[in-house]
């Protein structure tokens, strides 16, 4: 009865959006090929879609942006997408080519204070299982928001270089979003055929305003001082 609800919903899903496509399989992976993707979730009316490839030359992107760039919300659109293909349903993209991909996400993780485990504990833990899966078949797509944001810039540094060239080695492919700019030059090592990419606000004298669209190379400027500046908070 619950598969069958399920199917229902995907069924659903289906015809409530007739201009969403449905994946193409292949089998010379890890590939995950995306025109014109967007959020599930989002109003189609207001969606900002992307295009992304990765595989073959490219094994994964680091993803530096400024605060409310859309760093987050990508990661998720392309986490959702690959569920919902390999769920059967279809995806919101003009097109989306990928060969059997397992999801493993670091996205949201949270701290506990009843189980006394922090933040980076959490996270770390994650990382963990992120690696055991890497390990088997098929291969591992890995999401991961802020990697080691919870630690000094120096150990990040050095222990999210260690994470990506494991991941890599193991056959999996993916994104990584920072702020911490050292990260970028991780993505500049030939050997993991990585690249840099970014999302921007675009500059404006007061207000801030965001196009959502992911473009090539490492983010230029940050919003930080001028969202506190905003809140009423004195900075100089």
């Amino acid at each position: 009865m619950g598969e069958f609800e399920a199917l229902i919903c995907l069924s659903v899903h289906a015809y409530e959006n007739p201009s969403d496509p449905f994946p193409e399989w292949v089998d010379d992976g890890p590939r995950f090929e995306a025109t014109g993707m967007g959020h599930p979730l989002m109003d189609v009316r207001t969606c900002v879609r992307n295009d992304l490839t990765l595989g073959g030359e490219t094994k994964f992107f680091l993803v530096t942006g400024s605060n409310m760039s859309g760093k987050s919300t990508f990661l998720r659109a392309i986490g959702m997408n690959a569920t919902l293909a390999r769920m059967g349903a279809s995806v919101r993209a003009v097109r989306l080519r990928l060969s059997p991909l397992e999801v493993a996400a670091s996205i949201r993780v949270d701290d506990s204070l009843l189980n006394g485990r922090s933040h980076f504990n959490a996270e770390v833990a994650r990382l963990k299982a992120m690696f055991d899966r890497a390990a088997s078949l098929p291969p591992v797509l890995f999401l991961i928001d802020e990697l080691f944001a919870g630690t000094n810039s120096a150990d990040r540094r050095v222990a999210a270089e260690a994470v990506i060239r494991l991941l890599v080695e193991r056959g999996s492919i993916g994104l990584v979003t920072s702020h911490d700019l050292a990260l970028t030059e991780i993505a500049a090592k030939p050997e993991l055929k990585g690249e840099n990419v970014h999302f921007a606000d675009l500059p404006t004298a007061e207000s801030l305003s965001f196009d959502y669209q992911l473009r090539p190379g490492k983010v230029e400027h940050s919003n930080a001082l001028k969202i506190i500046k905003m809140m009423g908070i004195p900075v100089n």
